[in-house]
């Protein structure tokens, strides 16, 4: 019995279905605004879902199979019948896509007249101000930004929104950009001489008054956690929410409904006292008051010697010299602020200074040895640290978002629309309803139109090693190697971790050269994604070595990728603190953390690393997943049910066959 499962979501006819048969139809008019637009099923049926959905005022989890055309399912019934819509998606680059590309399409096909605005966090708006402080104060570290800095004066001048984005002569992870935007805490607000002339300001208003607004999940959820984005704003007057990349929410929303304190904000704090502190307080030894604060903020990072590190507080000896150094960091913290609140009322920028402070100490204080500390929803948290090389970060993250983001969602009557191409493990919803607090809402999936069965193979290489073991990259690298070579390079190499793409970048590059194999090769942190991308498209015959980022939101069709091979199933690292503490609550319930979470959560991982592979219905290629647990392992079942339904095969000769009997290039 299922009783449990929702109702489909469209059960009788919604008075929108004979509109949005008329719309996506042949002779509709998205047909000629795409030019390559052909009617799919499932795509009509998603839109009339969630023209219910929107109608009903209620929740839909949409999950549909690549190629389906989700975009335009939920574009159509938002832009007609959605009202005041706010869509958020993963990335800043598939913000830009929707408002550039998707949204003018459906808007200019449907001849809608909606109004549409763009949404960024602030980090994104050049800031006149400190563009100002940093033309006077040339604080320039390299030559590069010299070069920069007059790109973005010039660019201030002629641009109507300041966003970055626009500027592509600096690049996007160019140091000169934190000198030239505010934070939070650095943003003067009404005070500021150039207020008028914001162009975080003018975002925000722009976006209150249009019909739709295209966000990202990092900016909704950081203003529900901070109140800074334009989003609370925006909230209360939203018709309609629509997540889409909706399957990247649980850690976004983790990430943001706990709290995180680092010895560099602190050290940053100190920097900008001793500047303002000599610019508008003379008669104060600054330095001495700084000083003593820097060291102990040093002093906590070295109590844990080792390079990068995660430990949960229960992992931490009692013996620690962690707990005093934090004693001692809290105490010189508190020094300083009462110093600063002697001299605030000197300058607007000792004022803000003074804020920082305080709010850094209270975060501080927050950070309690009492590991049953409740957090405010009155969900347990658990505190864990994080050591870089030169910083050191406190977090405190509740052990599930599901009651925060229910909060969230109380309230006026809206339509709350989660979509993606992977929430479910073979149809069930649940890991996904129960992170975000959804169980029980209605969910559908709607298959892919491509034929996996015709169109791809997935292969598992024979006669692996354990994936725990020594040399397993290497072993992996001779198995792909003859793959590779019959796919004419075309390939996708996936790796669970950094120091897996390191060891298969070498491998290959040797390879390659000793069998005069003319592949070029791109590996992820040698440049920009963006850029990387670009180049493996425009090369042909590429191999591309990525971890997490090229797992998902990367769109390559057509010959320049064949192959897709991914080195392991991709279960989260034993040693995160915070899936251990989930995974420990579990346990005490009854439950098996593993089945629950870890394997659901591994599953759609690869689901999404293995929909890189197919992206149009006239793509073909190869699924090579290395990992023997697929087939050994009694959940390995589990895991290949959920995937694509590709035609399977364990023979390399299959697989050699099967590129050798692929269509001659571009016919």
């Amino acid at each position: 019995m299922h009783a449990s499962l929702p109702a489909e979501p469209q059960a009788a006819p919604g008075k929108h279905d004979a509109d949005i048969e008329r719309l996506f139809g042949a002779g509709g008019p998205l047909g000629p605004a795409v030019g390559s637009y052909k009617p799919r099923r499932s795509q009509t049926e998603m839109a009339k879902a969630i023209a219910h959905a929107i109608d009903s005022q209620t929740t839909l989890i949409a999950e549909a199979g690549t190629g389906t055309g989700k975009t335009f399912a939920y574009l159509v019934p938002a832009l007609m019948w959605g009202g005041k819509t706010i869509v958020s998606t993963g990335t800043k680059n598939l913000q830009d896509q929707l408002f550039l590309r998707d949204i003018p399409t459906v808007r200019a096909a449907l001849q809608a007249p909606v109004s549409v605005a763009l949404l960024k966090g602030r980090s994104n708006y050049v800031c006149h101000y400190h563009l100002e402080r940093t033309l006077q104060n040339g604080r320039m570290t390299s030559r590069d930004d010299v070069g920069h800095l007059r790109e973005i004066s010039r660019f201030i001048k002629m641009t109507s929104s300041g966003d970055k984005a626009e500027l592509a002569k600096v690049p996007e992870n160019a140091m000169i950009w934190n000198l030239v935007t505010s934070t939070r805490d650095t943003c003067m607000g009404a005070e500021c001489q150039y207020y008028q002339d914001c162009f975080v300001m003018k975002a925000r208003k722009e976006a209150q008054q249009a019909d739709v607004v295209v966000v990202n999940h990092h900016l909704f959820f950081a203003d529900v956690a901070l109140k800074d984005t334009g989003v609370a704003e925006l909230l209360p007057s939203a018709n309609t929410i629509i997540f889409d990349e909706a399957h990247q929410l649980p850690d976004t929303a983790t990430l943001f409904f706990g709290n995180t304190v680092s010895t560099s904000q602190i050290l940053e704090l100190c920097r900008d006292v001793l500047a303002e502190g000599l610019a508008h307080a003379r008669g104060i030894d600054w330095a001495k008051t700084v000083t003593v604060v820097e060291k102990a903020a040093r002093d906590l990072r070295l109590t844990f010697p080792q390079d990068i590190v995660r430990l949960s507080l229960p992992q931490i000896a009692p013996s620690s010299d962690f707990f005093p150094a934090l004693d001692t960091l809290k105490d010189e913290l508190d020094g300083m602020v009462a110093v600063l609140e002697t001299q605030a009322e000197r300058a607007e920028t000792l004022e803000q200074c003074r804020v920082r402070g305080v709010e850094l100490a209270q975060q501080l204080s927050g950070w309690k040895f009492d590991p049953k500390a409740k957090v405010a929803a009155g969900e347990e948290a658990v505190f864990w640290v994080e050591a870089f090389s030169s910083s050191l970060q406190l977090h405190k993250t509740p052990l599930s978002i599901a009651p925060i983001f229910n909060n969230q969602r109380e309230g006026t009557p809206r339509s709350w629309i989660f979509t993606s191409a992977t929430l479910a493990v073979k149809n069930d919803f649940k890991h996904f309803s129960e992170q975000m607090g959804l169980t029980g809402e209605p969910s559908h999936t709607w298959p892919s139109p491509f034929d996996y069965g015709q169109q791809g193979l997935l292969f598992v290489p024979q006669n692996l090693p354990q994936p725990n073991s020594l040399g397993y990259t290497d072993a992996v690298i001779d198995c792909a190697l003859p793959i590779i070579e019959a796919a004419g390079g075309r390939t996708f190499f996936l790796c669970t971790t950094l120091r897996a793409v390191k060891r298969a970048a070498e491998r290959l590059a040797d390879e390659f050269k000793q069998r005069g194999l003319n592949y070029p090769l791109f590996v992820q942190g040698d440049k920009g994604r963006t850029e990387l991308l670009d180049q493996f498209r425009a090369a042909g015959n590429g191999v591309l070595i990525g971890s997490q980022s090229f797992w998902e939101g990367v769109d390559v069709r057509g010959d320049a990728l064949s192959l897709v091979i991914i080195d392991k199933l991709p279960f989260a690292p034993p040693d995160d603190p915070v899936l251990a503490a989930r995974i420990e609550v579990m346990e005490k319930q009854g439950k098996n953390g593993f089945m629950h979470h870890s394997l659901p959560e591994a599953i759609i991982n690869l689901k999404q690393g293995a929909g890189r592979l197919i992206r149009d219905e006239g793509d073909r290629g190869v699924l090579m997943i290395c990992d023997p647990r697929l087939i050994s392992k009694p959940y390995g079942k589990r895991i290949w049910q959920s995937l694509p339904p590709f035609k399977r095969t364990r023979d390399t000769a299959e697989v050699v066959e099967f590129f050798r009997n692929l269509p001659a290039r571009g016919a």
